[in-house]
């Protein structure tokens, strides 16, 4: 972050925010997701192997408007239960990458393979937020530590 002398009559001083986003993919080299098994291949290389069993992380995937990739990453990361989702960190993410889809994901450490009360509260609270933004949460995809295993909230009618 740069800093700006903004008034020099009384030398206060502020940040100046400069939003970058670099990539050295080319948009036709950009992976294309059309349905959760292709989602689930994509966040499967992501994910710690070597973890998923001890604790919960939650990742967002960034779509352009022909459905690619632009950028995963990881949100944030907790204990064998839950982790904090911060949604204004979802959105930030989006903004930099000019997304204009975002997909959800993240482990059940236990296996199982229902989404519980509080992973459909969050994935509606971002849908909700990203409508303001004219984005849209288009899947939101859990892992177990078991191969080929996820739950996906599109093929479940839950999105």
């Amino acid at each position: 972050m740069k800093t700006k002398l903004i008034n020099a009559m009384d030398n206060s001083i502020v940040s100046e925010v400069e939003l970058i986003y670099k990539t050295n993919i080319k948009p036709s080299e950009r992976i294309k997701v059309e349905d959760s098994k292709k989602v689930y291949s994509v966040f499967k290389t992501v994910y710690d192997y070597n973890t998923i069993e001890h604790k919960e992380s939650f990742y967002a995937m960034y779509l352009n408007r022909a459905n690619k990739i632009l950028a995963v990453i990881l949100i944030s990361e907790g204990g064998t239960s839950a982790c904090l989702v911060d949604v204004k960190i979802i959105l930030q993410a989006a903004l930099r990458v000019n997304a204009s889809a975002i997909i959800l994901s993240h482990n059940h450490p236990s296996g199982q393979l229902i989404a519980s009360s509080a992973d459909i509260s969050i994935t509606n609270k971002v849908k909700e937020a990203a409508k303001l933004l004219d984005m849209q949460v288009i899947e939101h995809i859990i892992l177990t530590p078991e191969d080929n295993s996820y739950y996906s909230f599109a093929d479940n009618g839950q999105i």
